[in-house]
């Protein structure tokens, strides 16, 4: 279950750090969130779970690094796929960017996501590791419940609208 958790958890924090670089940069859509009820960016959590993973099979800096990298850059091609194929809809587009492959990818953010790998292994998991072991078990059924159901929901007003801005409830 610790899995779900750090899902859950990176996915949140991959909001945080969507609005914060939307602020930074003075982006007009300000609201980053990719699910309808929860602020959670599903491409951060699938990403850091890979990072996690492509991680243990290797040892060091170096290797967290490119692996990490690589990683993070195939979860952003997997979910921008998702998005554009299934959903008709983008959450990115690097399209104008040096090497950007279909808009999905790019190498400049493939190097944010090196850093950041280095980062999220080194100095952040520890401290998300040690959360996530403090959730009960018990937790696991209702949270499931709702994800999925955010998740399903989004996906289809998604699809049904084939745009972004239907995810802001607020609106």
């Amino acid at each position: 279950m610790r899995w779900l958790w750090y899902f859950i958890i990176y996915s949140f924090c991959g909001f945080l750090l969507e609005v914060a670089f939307a602020r930074a940069i003075r982006h007009p859509k300000r609201d980053r969130k990719c699910l309808l009820l929860l602020p959670l960016c599903p491409v951060y959590g699938l990403g850091a779970c890979l990072i996690l993973w492509a991680a243990s099979w290797g040892r060091g800096p170096l290797w967290v690094a490119l692996a990490g990298g690589a990683a993070a850059t195939a979860a952003e091609l997997l979910m921008g796929a998702f998005y554009r194929y299934a959903l008709g809809v983008e959450f990115w587009d690097y399209t104008g960017m040096p090497g950007s492959l279909g808009g999905l990818v790019c190498p400049v953010f493939s190097v944010c996501w090196t850093v950041l790998a280095l980062a999220l292994v080194y100095l952040v998991h520890p401290a998300v590791a040690a959360l996530a072991a403090l959730i009960p078990l018990w937790l696991v059924p209702p949270v499931l419940i709702i994800l999925a159901s955010d998740i399903l929901v989004s996906c289809a007003a998604l699809r049904r609208t084939g745009t972004t801005d239907v995810l802001r409830w607020y609106g």
